[in-house]
């Protein structure tokens, strides 16, 4: 017999709960959030890729709904996507690294799902964790780095998401004419030299080449190398694993130095899951902020902040739109 008292096990199974899912290039994640931004449950399932059906993308979610729900009524999902969503918050418009396209998302999965869905961009969201609970109070720039970059523009203690909905597009800033390929279709994107997938590229390109403890890492096979090897090899202070994030912090910082000439903000605030690294990615973003920054010696130049809920934060900020909905 069971030692959970039965008084707390059928509230439990009867109480509604909000959810929040990040879809990313890579994962899906599912997690029930309660009002404070802990995350108390969390299933993850495997993006299927760009070029599939779409309903094999919905369905991933669906699976990693049901089980964070686990029987339980759902009070509202807030939904985090890492594409361009519309200003109404109806339809991914378009994502690079997934196969919507003009999809109208929000209805169909609230439609699936059977509750109120809330949608915004995973950066977007984040933003809105980070404010309710974490950094980014006040005039911030927040950036998230997993397979590509995300960002959002805080004025105000508010989200500004501007006229199409698609303000904070970092990522697809170029910063190399004619660089290198992106996914979305143009050169010399920013994320395409400070990003997850920017990480492991310059690293592999090394394996074979160069002396790495990468290269056991991954098997000799350079396919086989992912983000966190890089990071935990970089920790133990393999040469190759530290370049990698010297370069990507150094992007990173060369890209935040033009985002506060134009935006001038109090605070800068970098999420995602390649942020777990912390300072092997800050410090060197720090450096070349202050060296590539306009008037640096003449002005208080922003901090640059790990953000507190890390790859969380899209789920939390999900979250917090779905309470928001449903509780006004």
């Amino acid at each position: 017999m069971s030692g959970r008292p039965m008084g707390r096990a059928s509230a439990r199974a009867t109480e509604p709960v909000v959810l929040g899912v990040d879809v990313g290039g890579t994962k899906v994640l599912a997690a029930e959030v309660d009002t404070a931004g802990r995350v108390l449950a969390t299933a993850a399932r495997s993006t299927p890729g760009r070029r599939v059906e779409v309903g094999l993308l919905e369905a991933a979610l669906t699976e990693a709904v049901l089980e964070v729900a686990d029987g339980r009524p759902i009070a509202a999902v807030g939904l985090a996507a890492a594409g361009f969503v519309d200003r109404e918050g109806e339809r991914v418009m378009f994502a690079p690294h997934l196969p919507w396209r003009g999809e109208a998302v929000r209805d169909r999965l609230a439609e699936r799902w059977g509750t109120t869905v809330v949608l915004d961009n995973d950066a977007n969201c984040a933003a809105h964790a980070e404010i309710a609970h974490g950094e980014a109070g006040g005039d911030a720039l927040v950036i998230t780095l997993g397979t590509g970059i995300g960002g959002a523009v805080v004025i105000g203690g508010r989200v500004h998401r501007g006229r199409n909905g698609m303000a904070g597009e970092f990522g697809h800033m170029q910063v190399v004419p004619d660089g290198l390929p992106c996914e979305c279709g143009n050169r010399g994107c920013w994320e395409q030299y400070s990003s997850g997938n920017a990480l492991t590229r310059f690293a592999r390109e090394r394996i074979g080449h160069e002396r790495t403890s990468l290269e056991r890492m991954c098997g000799g096979i350079p396919e086989r190398l992912v983000g966190p090897m890089v990071t935990d090899a970089a920790r133990d202070g393999d040469a190759v694993a530290l370049q990698a994030f010297a370069s990507v912090g150094d992007w990173l910082g060369v890209g935040i130095a033009n985002l506060v000439a134009a935006f001038d903000p109090e605070v800068v605030v970098v999420g995602g899951g390649v942020s777990a690294a912390d300072a092997l990615l800050l410090d060197p973003a720090r450096a070349a902020l202050t060296r590539a920054l306009v008037g640096a010696s003449h002005r208080r130049v922003p901090p640059v902040r790990r953000a507190r809920f890390g790859p969380e934060a899209g789920v939390v900020g999900g979250a917090v739109l779905a309470r928001r909905a449903i509780v006004g």
